[in-house]
């Protein structure tokens, strides 16, 4: 039985994302592992072309590694038609210019998000990648995270009864780059770099939501600028001139609501960086980037309200564990997995280009809904 190979274009593999989390822990881990299981028993594996702007880390990565193919040169790598799959991690604003050549060229597309910097620049590419008859999708790791995973289970199983609210909580302190280096890049904090936090998370919600309670139907929030000024990886200060931290309200599909705070301007107070609690008739869940915690209506509590005498007890301790019940992988190399099989058998990814506009649209409702304040409605997009 012979076992494919499909060459995959890493481009921005030097950055941040498309190191850690796509090069070394997705394609590495997976050619590792002998490459990609499909239903027939045969395995795809992955054959990797690094491309970036910095040739000696390009060439010093590779080496590392143990990789042959790298080059500064995207159309060269796009020529080569040994590379089937085209992947994107560069900062946003010069994403949609290499994707259009991808596309041109005849790749399949599998892109971080945001894929383009608004709605119709994001709808044009899910056209054109239509019409090019190459499947293509957006990063929706978070939908494969353990606790997400368990928090669909619940779902499914029906545990909440009628579900009434969610309430998010995602962010920790970023430092400003004076006397301690910043753990993210500067762009992200410069809108004419495409950065700022509604931009990069609302992304995320709205395929969240969408997957696990229902389509966001209007939105309501205030995006803000906490801290003014930073200083970059050169050590010169700049003017933060995107917003650091965003307040959301999401009205769902079928009426239930959702508030999600989102902040790189919070210090962590909660058991992970990101915490979803899901309120229902007849249960409640809270659900992390690993673990997920219950109370049914069964076991509920009768908390009473008395501000003159101490707690008696830790309400955190009446919550109950749900268990993995199943092995999980890394939720970036889950998502891989799952758009090679895809790739080779031809078919839509579920998380395309077009979800991916959805969350774009998302995101320029709520700077909208802010810099006007008021509520915004979405438009369906299919």
């Amino acid at each position: 039985m012979t076992q494919p190979t499909l060459g995959v274009i890493l481009n921005g593999a030097t950055g941040r994302m498309g190191y850690r989390q796509h090069l070394v822990r997705s394609v590495l881990a997976i050619r590792e592992q002998g490459g990609v299981e499909l239903p027939d028993g045969r395995r795809v594996q992955l054959d990797p072309i690094l491309v970036g702007r910095n040739e000696a880390k390009l060439k010093e990565m590779a080496q590392r590694h143990g990789l042959e193919r790298w080059t500064t040169d995207l159309d060269n790598a796009l020529s080569d038609d040994t590379a089937t799959v085209y992947f994107d991690a560069q900062i946003t604003s010069a994403r949609e210019k290499a994707v259009r050549a991808a596309i041109a060229a005849g790749k399949h597309i599998y892109s971080e998000k945001p894929v383009a910097e608004s709605v119709a620049d994001a709808l044009a590419l899910a056209r054109l990648a239509d019409d090019a008859g190459v499947v293509h999708g957006v990063v929706h790791d978070k939908l494969f995270l353990p606790g997400l995973l368990k928090l669909r289970r619940l779902v499914d199983g029906g545990f909440f009864g009628r579900i009434l609210s969610v309430r998010g909580e995602f962010g920790y302190w970023v430092f400003e780059g004076d006397w301690q280096t910043a753990q993210r890049p500067s762009w992200n904090y410069r809108s004419e770099d495409g950065g700022g936090i509604v931009l990069d998370m609302f992304c995320h919600w709205n395929y969240v939501l969408e997957n696990l309670f229902g389509r966001v139907e209007a939105v309501t929030a205030r995006a803000v600028t906490h801290i003014p000024t930073r200083v970059d990886e050169q050590g010169l200060e700049y003017p933060a001139t995107a917003d650091d931290a965003a307040y959301g309200i999401f009205e769902l599909e079928n009426g239930i609501i959702a508030q999600i705070n989102s902040s790189w301007a919070v210090r962590v107070n909660r058991d992970e960086l990101v915490e979803f609690q899901v309120d229902g008739t007849e249960g409640s869940a809270v659900a992390g980037l690993r673990n997920c915690r219950v109370q049914h209506r069964s076991v509920t509590p009768k908390p009473v309200w008395n501000p003159d005498l101490p707690a008696t007890e830790r309400f955190r301790d009446q919550w109950a564990e749900v268990p993995d019940n199943a092995e999980f992988d890394n939720g970036f190399k889950a998502q891989w997995e799952v758009f090679v099989r895809d790739v080779v058998a031809g078919r839509p990814h579920a998380y395309d280009f077009y979800a991916a506009a959805r969350g774009i649209q998302l995101a320029e409702a709520g700077l909208a809904s802010s810099a006007e304040g008021r509520r915004v409605e979405m438009t369906p997009l299919g």
